[in-house]
C-alpha cells in the first residue's frame, strides 16, 4: 500500500509539471492526489499495513487489532493537517479578495503615473523597482499581473513589451522572496512558524535585491533596452478610468495587508486572524465608499466585495488544498521508524551532506516543479527551530529559483498567459539572467549570514 501510495503522488506530480501540453488544469491532478493519497493510506492503516505519526511523534497503528487510541490518532493526524492547509488557504482568500476589492475601484491605475519616461533603460529600473516592492505587499503573482496589464497601456510593440514582461517576472520573485506576504511559499514558511517577519526580511532582503539588481543591471546594456520607446497615449485613459475612490482603496488595502504581520506580532495570533480583521476593515469601508459622482445603488453592485469575491481565482485555492493534503499524507505515512518525508531526508543527508548544496537544488528544482510541494515536503523533512538558516535559505531559493523557467513561478505561468511568452523564447533569451541573478544572490546570502545579529544556524540534517 504504501508503494501505491508514493505511485499516486509521483503519477499526480508529474501530471501537474506536464499540465499544459496534457492541456489539463493542475488543479485536477492535485485534488485527485490528495484525497487519494490519504484514501490509500486510511485502507492501508485500518488493513493492518500501514501505520502513521503525528507532529509529536507518536506511531499508530492497527496491525494488532482496532484500539481506540489508534483510530483517534489517525482522525486527529487528518484534523491537524487540515488546519494547518485550512490557515494558508484562508489567508489567501483574504489577500486575493482585498486586491480584487483595490482592482475593482481601480486603484491600481494609480501606478500609471508613476511611469513617465520614454527612456527604455529608465523604464525598465521604474518597472522592476515597482515590481520589487509590489510583489513584496500584495504578491508576486498578482504584483506581475498589475504591471503587465500597465505594460499594455503604456507598450504598443508587443516584441518590446516580451521583454520587460520577462524581467518583470525575475523582479517579482526576488521581491516575494524576503516578505511573509510575498510569495505563497514564504507564507507557508511563515504560517508553519519556520521563520518570523523580521528574521525574514533581515536575512533575505539584501540577496533578495542583488537577485533582482545583477540581471536588470546587465540587462540594461541590452539592445532591446536602449534608446527612447514609443508609448501609448494614456492620459485620455486616465481621465476615463480614475474614480474618487481609486486612491482611498489602494492605499487602504495595501495598508490592511501590510498590517497583517504586525497583527501577528502584537498579538501572536495567526497571520489568517489578520488577514481576516484587515478584510472586515477592506470590505466595510467599500460598502459606503462613492466611487463616482452620480453614484446610484443601482451601480453599487459594481464595486462590492461580493463581485471581488466571485472574481477570485478559487482553482488555485483548490490546488494549494490538494497539493498540501497529498504531501501531508507523505509526511504522516510511516517508513521504517519514521514519517516518509522525514526519511527522505535523512536519505539526502546521507548523498550530499552540504545542506547549502541540497536547497541551492531544490532552487534549481523550483524551476521545473511547482515550489509549493517542494517547500511543503522540506517543511516535513526538517526539524530545525524558527529563524534557522536552513529555512531563510529554502525561502529564497524556491521563491527565485523559479524564474528561470517561465513556467517555474506562479508569475513566469501569468505573464506567459497575458503576453503569450514562448517557452523556448524565455529559455534562450531570459534564462541566463535568472540563473545569474539567483546564484548572486545565493553567494550573498551565504557570505553576509554568519554576519548578521540572531543567526540561527540549527542542526543539519533532518528530524
Amino acid at each position: 500500500m504504501l508503494t501505491a501510495i508514493v505511485l499516486c503522488f509521483i503519477l499526480g506530480y508529474v501530471t501537474i509539471v506536464f499540465e499544459h501540453p496534457l492541456k489539463l488544469d493542475k488543479t485536477v491532478p492535485a485534488l485527485l492526489m490528495g484525497s487519494l493519497c490519504w484514501a490509500l493510506m486510511s485502507l492501508g492503516f485500518h488493513g493492518g499495513s500501514l501505520s502513521i505519526i503525528d507532529t509529536h511523534e507518536h506511531v499508530y497503528s492497527l496491525a494488532n487489532g482496532v484500539t481506540h487510541e489508534a483510530e483517534e490518532g489517525f482522525v486527529n493526524a487528518l484534523l491537524h493537517h487540515l488546519g494547518k492547509t485550512a490557515e494558508i488557504l484562508v489567508f489567501l482568500i483574504g489577500a486575493m479578495t482585498i486586491v480584487e476589492i483595490i482592482d475593482l475601484h481601480r486603484g491600481f491605475e494609480i501606478l500609471k503615473n508613476w511611469v513617465k519616461t520614454k527612456n527604455k533603460k529608465r523604464l525598465l529600473w521604474i518597472l522592476g523597482a515597482l515590481g520589487f516592492i509590489l510583489s513584496a505587499i500584495i504578491d508576486n503573482l498578482t504584483a506581475t499581473i498589475v504591471l503587465v496589464t500597465l505594460l499594455r497601456k503604456l507598450i504598443q510593440n508587443k516584441t518590446e513589451r516580451l521583454w520587460y514582461a520577462a524581467l518583470i517576472v525575475i523582479a517579482a520573485n526576488a521581491g516575494g522572496a524576503w516578505s511573509p506576504i510575498g510569495d505563497v511559499t514564504t507564507t507557508m514558511l511563515w504560517i508553519g512558524n519556520r521563520v518570523s517577519t523580521f528574521g525574514l526580511i533581515e536575512h533575505l532582503v539584501i540577496p533578495s535585491i542583488v537577485c533582482f539588481a545583477v540581471p536588470f543591471y546587465i540587462a540594461s546594456f541590452m539592445t532591446p533596452f536602449k534608446g527612447e520607446i514609443e508609448m501609448k497615449d494614456t492620459g485620455d485613459d486616465n481621465v476615463a478610468q480614475k474614480l474618487l475612490s481609486s486612491r482611498t482603496m489602494l492605499f487602504l488595502g495595501l495598508g490592511g495587508i501590510i498590517f497583517v504581520p504586525i497583527f501577528k506580532t502584537i498579538t501572536h495570533l495567526p497571520p489568517y486572524m489578520g488577514m481576516m480583521l484587515s478584510l472586515g476593515v477592506v470590505w466595510l469601508v467599500s460598502e459606503y465608499i462613492h466611487p463616482e459622482e452620480d453614484f446610484t445603488e443601482e451601480r453599487k453592485h459594481q464595486y462590492s466585495a461580493h463581485k471581488a469575491l466571485s472574481r477570485i481565482e478559487m482553482s488555485s485555492i483548490l490546488f494549494f488544498l490538494g497539493i498540501l493534503m497529498a504531501v501531508a499524507a507523505l509526511e504522516t505515512v510511516v517508513v521504517g521508524d519514521v514519517g516518509a518525508l522525514r526519511y527522505v531526508a535523512e536519505q539526502l543527508q546521507n548523498a550530499i551532506p552540504n545542506q547549502d548544496v541540497v536547497v541551492i537544488i531544490l532552487g534549481f528544482m523550483s524551476a521545473i516543479i511547482d515550489n509549493v510541494p517542494l517547500v511543503a515536503a522540506s517543511m516535513g523533512m526538517y526539524s530545525q527551530p524558527i529563524d534557522a538558516k536552513l529555512w531563510h535559505f529554502i525561502a529564497y531559493s524556491a521563491g527565485t529559483g523559479g524564474s528561470m523557467l517561465i513556467i517555474g513561478s506562479a508569475a513566469g505561468v501569468a505573464a506567459m498567459g497575458m503576453e503569450r511568452i514562448d517557452f523556448i523564447w524565455y529559455l534562450k533569451k531570459i534564462a541566463w539572467l535568472a540563473f545569474v541573478g539567483f546564484i548572486a544572490g545565493a553567494i550573498v546570502f551565504l557570505i553576509l549570514y554568519p554576519f548578521l545579529p540572531n543567526a540561527v544556524g540549527g542542526v543539519p540534517g533532518a528530524h
